[in-house]
């Protein structure tokens, strides 16, 4: 098994990053890979919304990591996206990085379990983690849960190594994670297959 990790941070080994390698440690001692992907401090493109995605799979916009992202979440088996906190939200690059991953994608990260991790020196991480976890509840993504809101606290990496609920925080979500996946697993092995998808209706409250 093996989870894709997103860094979303523009800091490649800072507190978003040390939060997400405590995930990554405790997967592994549940034999579940990991692989954490840096966002970087490269431009990102903002989604256009031209609906080329949905007859390719992959976004117009080649040059900046999204469709390689995109082939690596379809062939992952679970997904956590880390960000800092910005404004009580996640970075704006993140979330243009994310709104080109998802839009108009769902059927291959359909029932793949996800989670949000987000660090913040002192407040908005609640609303942040609220922010991330629509991707996936919109995208038929079973959410894993820990013993609180996933966050750490600090403004430096050291900061949040003495932030001990929040790591804890940290090894029981991974924990919920492996286990989860392993129920997957076992569910597909004895024919427990994903519900079969009705046929999308949408409306814009007008008709």
């Amino acid at each position: 098994m093996h989870v894709l990790m997103l860094n979303g941070s523009p800091h490649p080994k800072g507190c978003t990053y040390t939060a997400l390698s405590c995930v990554a440690e405790q997967l592994g001692k549940h034999g579940v890979d990991s692989e954490i992907v840096q966002l970087g401090t490269k431009p990102v493109s903002g989604c256009l919304a031209c609906g080329k995605c949905f007859e390719s799979g992959y976004c117009v916009f080649k040059d900046d990591g999204v469709n390689a992202f995109i082939d690596k979440l379809k062939a992952a088996d679970g997904l956590v996206v880390g960000s800092p906190t910005y404004y009580a939200a996640p970075n704006g690059a993140l979330c243009a990085f994310l709104d080109r991953v998802f839009f108009m994608k769902s059927t291959p990260y359909a029932y793949k379990p996800a989670c949000a991790v987000v660090s913040c020196r002192r407040g908005g991480a609640s609303a942040n983690f609220d922010r991330l976890n629509k991707y996936f509840t919109i995208n038929r993504m079973p959410v894993v849960s820990s013993q609180y809101w996933n966050s750490v606290h600090g403004y430096t990496p050291d900061d949040v190594m003495k932030d001990a609920e929040g790591l804890q925080t940290m090894r029981t979500l991974a924990d919920n994670m492996a286990w989860l996946l392993r129920c997957i697993e076992a569910g597909a092995s004895q024919g427990i297959l994903p519900p079969v998808q009705e046929k999308w209706i949408g409306t814009n409250f007008i008709r």
